[in-house]
């Protein structure tokens, strides 16, 4: 690997400026170089993400020199659309090439869990769901193990469940909510075969990366792998696989520890939490000219800084949202070029950790192994400690993101503001009912459709109005645990809400979508980098778990639903999923 990388000007005199950080990954095709930076810039396609997606047709040496003899024959060595357009069509296959026609064969109908669903509607509705986990069934051929070189995509060994539309490569933190749909479906098999295509990426990079592509492969996303593991357990009591998942569990928990954790002290005490934080250079392939032109004007080192940050941003999941602006003054507010996602430490992240290291710590004892339960208990409790010095504030009762870059904490409102209820890690009973009236009185409760990502409108995707379906569930399954009958209540409430906007949306429209608008009745949301995408694997795995949990209770509210004019993108975005 290089450990830098060098920029210089073309036609300028100017010194050369070393990067001390990577690109996103090794390929002078799909991540670096003239190649990827003509195409995306040229604009050829709507989505910088299709270019980066296309199988070669030859040989990377071939496909570089080819472009460099046609770069020799333009001035300036800026390659004309036109004749782009042709070596992509000489030289490139068009994306989706590297799957074949596959359905899950562990697939079939009625599952016991519709069984459990009283209103008739959403029964129906909920096996209509079940029949979805066909189409978003995905096999790598095996030219992509064969002949690697020719792919962006990663290679695993199992066929997977992919989030849907743009998104045709498996996802991580996607797979959890997935995989939780899938076993409730009665898919073991599939399911079985996801999680080991994450422990199969554990055991080549050490971590699980964003997503099946080569331009993800240097950072991550949420680390649900080992509460993946424990759903297949908890569904198969197989302490076999218990036993052989538990070396790759322990090695992402290492990396996370080791490349994504940070010392920080309050009240002379010191704690370590964990962060966000990529540190590779260079655009995102996949949003490459949003990137460019996002940082244009700004000093090479601010550059390089925002392009980290928005990397960071997306190993969060939550790309993008305000939650990661920290402006000049220091304060949460901005614009996206103010993202300084690796300077804030993340409530759910450190919740997450949190329930991982209990977790780990039970499938120790599980195995017979009390020395090495008894390390993670103290894991926990360390971070337990952490948690409430460093992000617990007991005035306004609830955690809050911290800025490592002011020393305080962020007062805005996010679901996440609750994630450690979620992940069982507060140490009295008490602070989970304060937290519910946190929750009540901060204003996020008054819409009709779902608890919004933030109460800013910033024109990003994790902000509002928009409601993510893995948020709405880490809320209403936290809320559901505790114990007194207002947070139950409340649970089931958000429950409604939730299933009714999803259903309302699939009536209107036959399709479920990634978000929701938390304003209109089955809208589904906006904003961000890209048009909103169907299909959609977690929000399927989402809506069955409500149901599953719920189900006796529910009401579709009726069938007299408009079906209104068909958003323009339905039809197009459909096309992705045949």
């Amino acid at each position: 690997m290089n450990n830098f990388m060098v920029f210089c000007h073309l036609l300028v005199f100017s010194p050369c400026v070393k990067s001390v950080f990577p690109p996103p990954c090794d390929s002078e095709i799909y991540c670096a170089g003239d190649v990827l930076q003509q195409v995306q810039k040229a604009k050829l396609f709507d989505d910088d993400k299709y270019f980066v997606d296309m199988k070669l047709r030859a040989t990377p040496d071939l496909v570089l020199s080819a472009f460099q003899n046609l770069s020799n024959e333009s001035w300036n060595t800026t390659i004309p659309s036109p004749k782009l357009r042709a070596f992509l069509s000489m030289y490139f296959e068009e994306p989706g090439k590297e799957f074949e026609p596959w359905t899950p064969p562990d697939w079939h109908d009625k599952p016991k869990f519709l069984g459990k669903i009283a209103d008739l509607q959403l029964r129906n509705w909920a096996e209509k769901l079940h029949h979805l986990w066909k189409p978003l069934g995905r096999k790598m051929r095996a030219d992509v193990k064969d002949h690697p070189e020719l792919y962006s995509q990663i290679y695993t060994p199992h066929p997977v469940i992919v989030p849907g539309g743009r998104f045709r490569e498996l996802y991580y933190w996607d797979s959890y909510w997935v995989i939780k749909g899938l076993l409730l479906s009665e898919m073991t098999d599939t399911a079985y075969g996801m999680i080991q295509n994450f422990l199969y990426l554990v055991n080549r990079y050490g971590f699980v990366p964003n997503g099946g592509r080569i331009y993800y492969e240097r950072r991550s996303q949420p680390p649900f792998l080992t509460l993946m593991v424990e759903s297949y357990y908890q569904v198969t009591e197989d302490e076999e696989f218990l036993r052989t998942a538990l070396p790759a569990l322990e090695q992402e928990y290492l990396f996370w520890m080791q490349n994504r954790s940070v010392k920080v002290e309050v009240k002379g005490t010191e704690h370590i939490l964990n962060r966000y934080n990529v540190q590779v250079d260079s655009p995102r392939p996949e949003s490459y000219t949003d990137d460019e032109v996002l940082a244009e004007g700004l000093a090479h080192d601010v550059k390089q800084q925002l392009w980290t940050d928005l990397k960071a941003g997306a190993e969060s999941g939550w790309d993008f949202s305000s939650r990661w602006y920290v402006n000049s003054k220091g304060h949460n507010n901005g614009t996206l070029r103010d993202t300084r996602t690796s300077q804030i430490l993340p409530v759910d992240l450190n919740a997450l950790l949190c329930r991982n290291e209990k977790t780990l710590a039970s499938f120790h004892r599980i195995l017979g192994d009390g020395d090495s339960a008894a390390r993670y208990d103290q894991a926990a409790a360390r971070r337990l400690e952490a948690i409430e010095s460093v992000l617990w504030d007991a005035k306004r009762t609830a955690w809050f993101d911290y800025s490592l870059l002011t020393h305080s904490s962020h007062f805005e409102f996010y679901p996440s503001n609750l994630a450690p209820i979620w992940a069982e890690c507060y140490s009295q009973p008490a602070m989970g009912e304060e937290a519910v009236q946190y929750l009540k009185d901060s204003g996020a409760l008054r819409f009709p459709n779902g608890v919004p990502t933030s109460l800013r409108e910033s024109g990003q995707q994790w902000d509002y109005p928009n409601a993510w379906p893995p948020l709405q569930h880490m809320l209403i399954d936290g809320l559901s645990k505790l114990p007194s009958e207002n947070a139950k209540q409340l649970a089931l409430d958000l429950a409604q809400r939730w299933i009714r906007t999803n259903w309302l949306a699939y009536v209107k429209y036959d399709a479920m979508f990634e978000k929701y608008d938390v304003n209109r009745d089955g809208k589904p949301g906006g904003g961000g980098e890209y048009e909103v995408q169907l299909g959609f694997g977690w929000t399927n795995g989402v809506a069955l778990q409500i149901l599953d949990q719920y189900g006796a209770s529910l009401t579709s509210g009726g069938s007299n639903v408009s079906s209104g004019p068909l958003l323009p993108l339905v039809v197009t975005v459909l096309l992705t999923l045949r």
